[in-house]
């Protein structure tokens, strides 16, 4: 952790935890490995870091420990009412708010925030899940469950094609997919500024390709791509 805090000052980068898990108790804020994560957080002088939470029990906790964090709420909330979403930028402990990518073109209704609750909007661009989910809620909460060792109901994806998992060719299928062009053209002119990529635990190719196509531009990404596969930092497997 100290290393990857020491390469993000370098470029400064703000850097943010995610603690995500909705079904958080009083008895699981003592947790000594997050604990001392969010004391190394928030002990960097020169950048100011965050964590993206879920648990209003969890984030009361944080801002009386580590005041100096910023706080993100989660798109774990599912926020895919827009007066919910309206309801979360209200909220003062939120720096940002991450709504569900169903309301990612709901452009009628997003034009007529003001500039203060845009820039505290970020969109999560590049999500694979099935536009049509009803359960997405579901699916968070078993993952919650799993993550604490508590028994519950496995959660089987009904989603069409759920057993191909995470493909990028995918989501730039889905009707609420946030491409480059769409950032430059749309987004950046409406007054929103902040964009969230999906998929740190999908594996090193596939965050290369949304690094490349994301922040590189086009004319310079083979040349990337060459570098990286020669200098052999990549773990395809």
């Amino acid at each position: 952790a100290r290393d990857v805090l020491a390469l993000t000052r370098e470029y400064g980068i703000s850097a943010s935890l995610t603690f995500s898990n909705s079904l958080l108790r009083p008895e699981h804020l003592s947790d000594a490995r997050c604990n001392a994560l969010c004391a190394l957080f928030s002990s960097d002088g020169q950048t100011r870091n965050g964590v993206i939470v879920h648990s209003d029990v969890l984030l009361e906790y944080l801002q009386k420990t580590y005041p100096k964090l910023y706080f993100v709420s989660s798109t774990t909330k599912v926020l895919t009412e827009f007066e919910d979403l309206r309801r979360e930028l209200a909220r003062d402990a939120f720096s940002y708010v991450v709504p569900d990518f169903r309301l990612n073109k709901a452009f009628d209704r997003l034009s007529g925030l003001s500039a203060a609750e845009k820039d505290k909007v970020e969109f999560l661009c590049n999500e694979c899940c099935f536009f049509g989910c009803r359960d997405r809620k579901a699916c968070y909460e078993a993952v919650s469950r799993k993550n604490l060792g508590e028994p519950g109901p496995e959660h089987r994806c009904a989603a069409p094609d759920a057993s191909e998992g995470y493909r990028f060719s995918k989501a730039m299928e889905n009707p609420g997919f946030i491409g480059v062009e769409d950032i430059r053209s749309r987004y950046l002119p409406m007054g929103f500024s902040h964009f969230k990529i999906e998929g740190r635990g999908l594996g090193t190719a596939l965050i290369l390709e949304f690094l490349l196509y994301y922040l590189t531009k086009p004319e310079h990404q083979l040349k990337v791509r060459e570098g990286i596969y020669l200098d052999n930092m990549l773990d395809l497997f």
